[in-house]
């Protein structure tokens, strides 16, 4: 169990990364005319780079302290912030009709939920 989440929070860090990343460096145009991507032209440029950066910071909070072991119940705090994330992201892809998104978002909230279960319950680094 405890592999499993590590794996799957480390998948969801990747996650976090690159869309961080992504929002940050790639202009909002060019993020509009992506497929699923057309919720940036409604927002502003500011709005867009301020998500990006809590993802980036979301990809650091759900693996980084539990592997240097300083304050690793940030782990299961930072996925109970991704499934809210995902529950505003869903909203705003259903909204636009974009079904596909909806569904990447449904995994991530749902990998999110198995870390923040694990981590608050029976894979506690606390324990």
């Amino acid at each position: 169990m405890n592999l499993a989440l590590w794996i799957v929070a480390g998948v969801l860090g990747a996650v976090m990364l690159f869309g961080g990343v992504t929002k940050l460096v790639v202009p909002k145009e060019k993020l509009a005319a992506a497929p699923a991507g057309g919720w940036t032209g409604d927002a502003s440029a500011g709005f867009v780079k301020t998500l990006g950066t809590l993802e980036i910071l979301a990809a650091v909070g759900i693996v980084l302290p539990a592997v240097v072991d300083v304050a690793p119940v940030m782990v299961p705090v930072t996925a109970v912030c991704w499934v809210l994330l995902m529950v505003g992201a869903m909203t705003t892809h259903l909204r636009r009709h974009e079904r596909m998104a909806v569904v990447a978002n449904v995994v991530y909230l749902a990998m999110a939920v198995f870390v923040a279960w694990g981590r608050f319950g029976p894979e506690s680094f606390t324990g």
